[in-house]
């Protein structure tokens, strides 16, 4: 029951956040009556959410100007955001930054699949080990389970000779 419980306060914590970064561009209602000063505030979160470091793929008050003309400008049959980005398409390069965040809006997996694949691979370990496992240990091969990627990136005949090598003893693998 706590599992399936923690697995909504994810998933609903997740939508959220990501109502707060693209509903104004989802909401072509919300686009349309949004003041100026919101507007702003709407596209500086979107450009912080999708700044890497120094890198960003977006200028916020770009995209500002180009929402503003392009609320203007879309026909009055488009009302989702998938036909803003057909209409984008259609007219080519006239708003970079809007085109970007559309994009970006619509290729965002709406499931939250990560924390499915979490639980998923807790209770097959937990089925497996449950009678001769710590919790510690249990939550350790949890994490090695899940994040299998990186783990297959790590030199472990590096790691245990740095361990070890204090030693003065080396560990083939």
């Amino acid at each position: 029951m706590d599992q399936a419980l923690y697995s909504l306060e994810t998933r609903f914590e997740q939508f959220q956040r990501y109502e707060q970064i693209f509903g104004f561009l989802f909401d072509l209602k919300k686009l349309q009556s949004a003041s100026d000063d919101s507007l702003m505030a709407s596209c500086t979160n979107l450009k912080d959410a999708l700044t890497h470091g120094t890198h960003s793929d977006i200028l916020a008050s770009d995209l500002f100007y180009e929402l503003k003309i392009l609320r203007e400008a879309l026909p009055k049959e488009v009302r989702r955001p998938i036909e803003v980005l057909d209409f984008l398409q259609k007219v080519e390069g006239c708003y970079p930054n809007s085109w970007i965040a559309y994009q970006v809006l619509l290729t965002i997996p709406v499931s939250v699949a990560s924390a499915e694949r979490s639980f998923s691979k807790l209770k097959l370990i937990k089925s497996y080990l449950r009678s001769s496992m710590s919790q510690e240990r249990l939550s350790d091969l949890a994490i090695l389970s899940i994040e299998r990627a990186l783990v297959r990136e790590v030199d472990f005949e590096r790691l245990a000779n740095d361990f070890v090598g204090k030693k003065g003893r080396r560990i083939t693998l």
